[in-house]
């Protein structure tokens, strides 16, 4: 997923990226939430969901210490790093600035 990961943040389009682990209960909170996004904004963002326990490198090359963490990313820049579940409008606020 590395080399993969780097590929996927660098694009013009923002990519959000969940940080998450299957036994974390607020992170199954965020999810429907994240889908709900990609499907009304389609191919203007994209949504990619990083396990921490399947790919503790990146999660401790960002320093992600809870979950879930949502980062948004844009031409591999970071624009949006906060852990805790978002909500849509809070998520859709981000993205305006950056769409």
């Amino acid at each position: 997923m590395k080399g993969n990961f780097n590929a996927l943040v660098q694009g013009s389009r923002p990519v959000i990226v969940d940080f998450h682990a299957v036994w974390c209960a607020p992170c199954k909170m965020q999810t429907p939430i994240l889908e709900q996004l990609a499907s009304e904004l389609g191919d203007k963002i994209k949504v990619i969901k990083i396990d921490v326990d399947q790919n503790p490198e990146i999660a401790s090359r960002y320093g992600i210490q809870s979950v879930p963490t949502l980062m948004i990313f844009r031409n591999g820049g970071i624009l949006h790093k906060q852990a805790g579940v978002h909500t849509k409008a809070q998520i859709m606020e981000v993205l305006m600035r950056s769409l």
